[in-house]
């Protein structure tokens, strides 16, 4: 996706994922670049929030402040009371989980070959 119009290149919209994450009290914050590894993305932010009211803020509080830097995701998919949210970005997915649903899928063992570009313990 083409975040030029909206001023903010591939990976600042990532980098401000993170930071939105962090701001959330997110916990576990990898940003992975997959660049060359997929071809549905290049980058991965990864998080953990420790309730589905945690979780739903993480997610929204990305959503609108990255709309209102032009930037608006393409999908978004899960529920809450699951465990996991996606947000679809285009080239930036961002993936929210609960410790458990993020141990039990283990997406940076899976894209291990990524290099992390942002871990925030």
């Amino acid at each position: 996706m083409d975040y030029r119009r909206s001023g903010l290149e591939t990976l600042e919209v990532a980098r401000k994922a993170v930071e939105i994450a962090s701001s959330k009290q997110a916990t576990d914050i990898v940003l992975l670049d997959m660049q060359g590894l997929c071809s549905f993305a290049d980058y991965f932010v990864i998080c953990s929030g420790e309730s589905e009211r945690q979780i739903k803020t993480i997610c929204e509080e990305i959503g609108h402040t990255l709309k209102q830097n032009g930037v608006l995701p393409h999908h978004i998919e899960g529920q809450t009371d699951t465990g996991w949210l996606l947000i679809d970005f285009g080239d930036v997915i961002v993936h929210v989980f609960t410790p458990l649903e993020r141990q039990h899928y283990q997406l940076e063992e899976l894209w291990h070959q990524a290099n992390t570009l942002v871990r925030i313990q």
